[in-house]
């Protein structure tokens, strides 16, 4: 059976992540930074029928708790085979490139860019032991400097500008790992799930829990001729095409 990891995997689109992958026939720990939260969701999808799966406490930002769940995850596997960085926050809908403080941004990019590297990190000699490992960075197509540098655009209208330097951070990062590890089976992309009905947007949005898990899902389950260090935003730029930045 192969495993994976989904980081903020409690509720919303990480919930439904590890329900799809576990539908797939993948062991699934599902990070979450309570672990009685975690926990719950492990239950609920018991409840669906779902039994391979296992809650583990994971606070992205604390290296502490990180190396606690490479330790408590490399105890039950030799191999991890996919790992989603889904855990992130935006940080609030008051922000600006002028006036947003310091610890404002560094909360934000804590979770955002320093977890999801973080947990990378920890988990790569896990993930190198899969033939074929996957890792997805959740994305968002506010990050595109395309759409953001119209400042006519409609979709550029509603900005986030300590969020969105975060994201774009991601993705930079993204692309330089999937460089170094460019000539291995490692296949390393960032994903958009599109605006989502979630707690995290207020539950507004243009897709829904199940559509955007599902977008995220197709990049875990790529085969051996897979794109890799590639940013995907598919309710924005359909696919095949990719954000042309």
């Amino acid at each position: 059976m192969k495993s994976a990891l989904v980081t903020g995997a409690n509720k919303g689109i990480g919930l439904e992540v590890a329900k799809l992958l576990a539908q797939q026939d993948f062991f699934v720990y599902l990070g979450s930074r309570d672990l009685a939260s975690g926990q719950a969701a492990v239950q609920q999808l018991h409840g669906a029928g779902l039994t391979a799966l296992e809650a583990v406490q994971l606070d992205v930002t604390s290296p502490d708790s990180i190396r606690a769940a490479r330790a408590a995850i490399g105890e039950k596997t030799p191999v991890l085979d996919v790992l989603v960085n889904n855990a992130g926050i935006s940080g609030g809908t008051s922000q600006s490139a002028r006036h947003t403080t310091f610890d404002q941004f560094q909360a934000v990019f804590a979770t955002n860019v320093f977890g999801a590297a973080g947990v990378t990190q920890a988990f790569l000699d896990l993930l190198e032991q899969s033939p074929q490992p996957r890792i997805v960075n959740v994305s968002t197509a506010m990050a595109s400097l395309t759409l953001f540098a119209d400042f006519d655009n409609a979709n550029s209208a509603y900005r986030l500008p300590v969020y969105q330097a975060s994201k774009a951070a991601l993705n930079m990062y993204t692309l330089n790992l999937a460089h170094e590890l460019r000539d291995t089976p490692f296949k390393i992309n960032a994903v958009c799930p599109g605006y989502t009905k979630t707690d995290f947007t207020g539950h507004q949005g243009t897709s829904t829990v199940e559509e955007a898990a599902q977008r995220l899902v197709k990049y875990a389950l790529l085969g051996p001729d897979g794109p890799t260090g590639k940013y995907f935003s598919e309710e924005y730029f359909p696919a095949p095409a990719t954000c042309p930045w």
